[in-house]
Order: C-alpha cells, then structure tokens, then sequence
C-alpha cells in the first residue's frame, strides 16, 4: 500500500525491484567517472606517502610492535569508506527531496518507497567499494597487505558502509537546509576520523574521549580493517565488531526507510 488515488482510495503499485533504481544512478555515474579515475588513486597515494611514510619516519618504534605505515593504512581506508559514505548521502539524498526531486519522479513511476532506498543505498555502497579499492591497490604497492586476509577488507568496508550511509540517509531527508549538512561533517565525521583510531591509538585517549570512540562505527571498522590487512585478530571479538556495525546499518535502514516513506508517499 503506497499511496491513494484522487477519491482517496488506496493504491498498492506493482513490485519493481530496485536494480532500475541503481541502473538510474549507474546510468549517471558513467558520464563522470572519467573526472575521478585520477583523484581516486592519486588522493590515496598522496596519504600513505603523507601519513604512513612521512610521519610513519617519526615513529620510530612503530605502534605495537608494527610499523606505523602498516598500522595506519588499514584506518585510512575505513576512514575513505566513511567520507565517501557520509559524501553519497548527504547531498545527493538533499537534492532529491528538495532540488532535483529525483525520488518524486521515482515515485510517480511504479516503485515503492524501498526500492528507492534499496536502489540509492547499493549505488553509494558501490561507491564505497570502489574508493577503498583503489586505496587497497595503492597499499598493495607499498607492501602493507597480507595476502588472503586483505579480501576480507571490502566486506568490512562494504558494512562500515552501510552503517554509516543509511542512518545520514534518514537524516538529510528530514533536515530543513543544506546548512544542517555541513554541521554533520564538522562536529560528527570529523571528530570521528580523528578520535576513531585510524591515526594513533584509542587507547591514549583520555577514558571520556574513548568512550565515544568505542561507540563510533569507524573505530569498529578500523579495528577490522587492520585485522585483515595485519592478518590478526583484534583485541577485541570480531563478532562484537560485526554485530555492532550490523545493528547500525539496520537500525539506520529502518529510520531512513520510515522518512522516506513520510515524505514521498501522500
């Protein structure tokens, strides 16, 4: 049940699954993916060679026995799955409610609420695993990855994903202004990429201030992100890390879906 007609009946459309939904945004996509083919190598190269080689020379002893550009990459590339999520859906999803209203031309054709957001949320986790990808080929260049553990990284990055990209769905569709967009990244994505433990230790943070990380989904994807390319487990159980992002990326899923259906469906 979708919607009602004119005299106020109910209508129930057609089940449409969601592939013509990504086919719309992969139909997109194909005309500007030339213009990111070079910043999506060259951006990761420039930050290993800046974080992992160039402050990676500072620290001498590495961090936990491993060498700092081993340690640090793995949190780089949880931390592009963040952005490149939080990016996906924060603009994108504003503009189809506000500016280009692509969702309502979706919904005036036979699409259910879930198959727009079904359809939206795989292009942005494509995204994702498209960005983390050319990151773990410019690390596989430097030697930082184990073979065989590293294709755990994209499953990992792939939820991380999710349980980032549906909950902001939820919010840039009910926020008023753009403006409340660009609150999101300073005093959530930021504070998180630097206090999630992809650059130094949780552990020598203050205990308040590690709390929060520990609640923070990027630290969970961090800490299975180093695991696999370090080809160890982490401190601690993977299936804690798992169910916890898990729990982020439904609940996320279900909030964004009930906004969704709130806003498009009269």
């Amino acid at each position: 049940m979708d919607g009602t007609d004119l005299a106020g009946r109910p209508v129930t459309r057609p089940r449409v699954p969601a592939w013509p939904v990504l086919g719309y945004y992969l139909t997109s996509y194909r005309r500007t993916w030339r213009s990111g083919v070079f910043t999506s190598f060259l951006l990761p190269l420039l930050t290993v060679l800046g974080f992992g080689v160039g402050v990676g020379a500072y620290v001498e002893q590495g961090v936990g026995g491993v060498d700092y550009l081993d340690w640090v990459v793995p949190g780089l590339i949880a931390s592009t799955a963040l952005q490149v999520a939080v990016l996906e859906s924060t603009y994108p999803v504003y503009s189809g409610f506000h500016w280009s209203r692509v969702y309502s031309g979706q919904q005036a054709a036979p699409l259910r609420v879930g198959d727009i957001l079904t359809g939206h949320l795989a292009f942005v986790l494509l995204r994702v695993l498209l960005s983390t990808t050319a990151f773990l080929l410019v690390a596989a260049v430097f030697g930082v990855l184990r073979p065989g553990w590293a294709l755990a990284v994209p499953p990992v990055v792939a939820l991380l994903g999710l349980a980032v990209a549906a909950p902001v769905f939820a919010v840039s569709a009910v926020v008023p202004t753009d403006n409340h967009l660009t609150i999101l990244f300073r005093f959530a994505v930021l504070p998180m990429t630097l206090f999630a433990g992809v650059f130094f230790p949780v552990e020598s943070l203050p205990v308040g201030l590690r709390g929060l990380a520990y609640l923070s989904p990027l630290w969970h994807g961090v800490e299975l992100c180093r695991a696999a390319t370090l080809g160890v487990a982490p401190p601690w159980p993977t299936p804690g890390h798992l169910l916890y992002l898990a729990g982020w990326a439904l609940v996320g899923c279900l909030l964004a879906l009930r906004v969704f259906r709130r806003r498009l469906v009269v």
